[in-house]
């Protein structure tokens, strides 16, 4: 069992609650994730099971698309629906008016984490301080949104669902209080659906269901994707026998190429990533066994 395994995650499951079943129904400790979604969340969550568990913090396209839905006139502790609401503001929001305030949150930006995430500081996720009634400084972090468009109104009052674009780390709990401050009012996020998760989209992804009635007639593997489909972005290097001997063994190669990161593949197997610099290439990680 070596590959990425895209879950279309169901509402009501943490991310480790999706790890914990599969773990068990695919019998390998080795399953890992990039990219967290709240329970209240669904949508495509790629999972880097056996080998490719070493694929997770290495470069690859990490941005994510969501279809959100705001509620308008209703805060709560939480920015969503796990939690009562604290504030209630009377008037509805039109759609002329939320897309006048959408361009205007386009580009790199900041975001404060909010109390209730699985963020640490100081070694003790915001959330175990937020249940306490507690409040911890924190640090904005860097984010970036690429798009932001209104799409219609969402299944109740004051709704409406809203594409976007964005990079890794960003709230939309967080986004959703900012454009509605933005409007003078308050609102939640009341449904949340990861549409894509760096190359991966809701085509790529399977029902829990599904995995789990593959797994049980022993057939989970054939909804693996590749290891290498992770860097799908990198430029492609089909390396000759002894460049691939050497990346084998960690022999630093000098090779005509411009610099940079490469997939590397030999005799059409993907072998691993390498760095290009100054013409030396050196391998950077091995998805295959070495060779003597």
């Amino acid at each position: 069992m070596n590959g990425i395994l895209i879950v279309d995650k169901p509402a009501g499951w943490t991310s480790f609650d999706v790890i914990a079943k599969l773990r068990g129904a695919l019998h390998t400790r080795k399953i890992g994730h990039s990219g967290t979604l709240d329970p209240l969340a669904t949508g495509v969550l790629p999972l880097f099971v056996g080998g490719a568990v070493k694929a997770v913090d290495l470069p690859q396209n990490h941005q994510k698309s969501y279809l959100a839905t705001l509620r308008f006139g209703v805060h709560t502790p939480t920015g969503d629906l796990e939690s009562e609401p604290d504030e209630l503001r009377p008037g509805a929001v039109r759609r002329e008016q939320l897309a006048a305030v959408l361009p205007g949150f386009l580009g790199p930006g900041e975001q404060l984490p909010p109390m209730y995430s699985a963020v640490k500081v100081n070694g003790q996720p915001l959330y175990k301080a937020a249940r306490a009634g507690r409040q911890v400084e924190r640090k904005a972090r860097p984010i970036e949104i690429f798009s932001l468009e209104c799409v219609g109104p969402g299944a109740g009052e004051n709704e409406w669902q809203v594409a976007v674009r964005c990079s890794k780390g960003t709230y939309i709990r967080v986004l959703v209080e900012q454009i509605a401050e933005r409007l003078g009012t308050v609102a939640v996020m009341s449904g949340l659906r990861r549409t894509a998760s760096g190359d991966f989209t809701l085509e790529d992804a399977h029902p829990m269901e599904e995995i789990l009635a593959r797994a049980a007639q022993g057939r989970a593997e054939e909804l693996l994707l590749p290891v290498d489909s992770v860097f799908a972005a990198l430029p492609r290097l089909d390396a000759s026998a002894e460049l691939a001997s050497r990346l084998w063994h960690g022999a630093p190669t000098h090779v005509r190429l411009a610099d940079g990161l490469y997939r590397v593949y030999a005799e059409g197997a993907f072998l691993g990533l390498a760095s290009a610099e100054e013409r030396v290439v050196r391998v950077k990680k091995l998805f295959c066994e070495r060779q003597d």
